[in-house]
């Protein structure tokens, strides 16, 4: 069962369960959010599945003609955006070092074989070694990072969009969970999402600690919302797309199967802080990815069309490339 927020020609919000043919998606009644649903299932005691099962509505509507015309919103969202918090972890997916590592080395070293171990590579090792706990027990901490609030999000289709001071704009192709923390504190799976972080690796490879420069910017998710739980092995392909022809492609793979932390462990080390499970927030938590094309030396272009799909999502993900016009250093004057 998936998800998807919609607006109509007139600009009306609606909610569509996909749960085999996305040209043949069910149209919800009397109910214009993922999030409103998900409150109701919460004050009425009962699973969301289970609250979809019986919502009604018999309407039928093409979810990739909506996507086509550019008419699908990000499958969560707050009434406030303000109160939608995105946030990820990197270094969890097995290969996901080896890029990192070769970015934070200097370029000008010959024989890297002898080197020490990059920051990087402590990092993704430790993982391995206790990034999936018993049931119960804190992991090993993942490296993490805050990335902004709803805000940034784009739209499925909507341009993720460089910053004029950015020196890229690239593509990271990931698993989101999406949550709701509830009136008790705690926080609720809603379900998962693809996602693309996009991020600016040029300034990270300037150095490790400009990591958080580098993920102040856009983001976007969906355009479905998997309620039921994530497969352990997730296949999928990112590309790019320029003029209309692929300019790069390659497999991605996600799921613990695929990962030195379970989604548990990376769960826990973000909700373990109480400031993020302030009843009423919703988060959106990147897992991370092993899959760049950065890393294969491919510079994006104003223009050029991210997408990524994978099963079981119903629909892929696609976002244009664009850049802000230049803009003047910010002034600070006293009040």
């Amino acid at each position: 069962m998936q998800l998807a927020q919609a607006r109509n020609d007139n600009g009306e919000r609606f909610v569509l369960v996909i749960e085999d043919d996305p040209t043949q998606a069910r149209r919800l009644d009397d109910v214009n959010s993922v999030h409103a649903l998900a409150l109701t299932a919460l004050g009425r005691k009962i699973g969301l599945a289970a609250l979809i099962e019986e919502w009604p509505g018999d309407a039928r509507v093409d979810a990739v003609a909506l996507a086509d015309k550019g008419q699908l919103l990000a499958p969560l969202d707050h009434p406030d955006p303000a109160h939608l918090l995105v946030t990820g972890t990197g270094l969890t997916h097995l290969g996901s070092a080896e890029g990192r590592d070769k970015m934070h080395r200097q370029m000008n070293e010959a024989d890297q074989s002898e080197q020490p171990l990059t920051d990087s590579m402590k990092m993704f090792r430790k993982g391995l070694e206790g990034g999936k706990p018993a049931p119960g027990e804190f992991g090993v901490q993942p490296e993490w990072f805050y990335k902004g609030d709803g805000g940034i999000v784009m739209a499925p289709g909507e341009a993720l969009r460089m910053p004029h001071f950015a020196l890229d704009g690239g593509e990271e192709p990931e698993i989101a969970g999406l949550y709701l923390i509830d009136n008790d504190g705690l926080p609720r799976r809603i379900g998962y999402a693809l996602g693309n972080e996009f991020s600016d690796h040029v300034t990270e490879r300037e150095n490790y600690l400009y990591l958080a420069h580098s993920k102040l910017r856009a983001c976007s998710f969906g355009p479905t919302l998997l309620v039921d739980e994530l497969p352990s092995d997730v296949q999928g392909t990112s590309r790019i797309r320029r003029d209309g022809d692929v300019l790069w492609e390659k497999p991605f793979i996600s799921g613990e199967d695929n990962m030195c932390h379970s989604l548990a462990n990376l769960e826990a080390h973000h909700f373990k802080y109480a400031q993020f499970c302030r009843p009423g927030d919703v988060h959106v938590h990147f897992f991370g990815t092993a899959t760049l094309s950065f890393s294969d030396g491919i510079s994006a272009q104003p223009g050029d069309v991210f997408e990524i799909d994978a099963k079981p999502f119903a629909l892929p993900l696609r976002n244009p490339l664009a850049k802000d016009a230049t803009a003047p250093v910010p002034s600070v004057t006293p009040l």
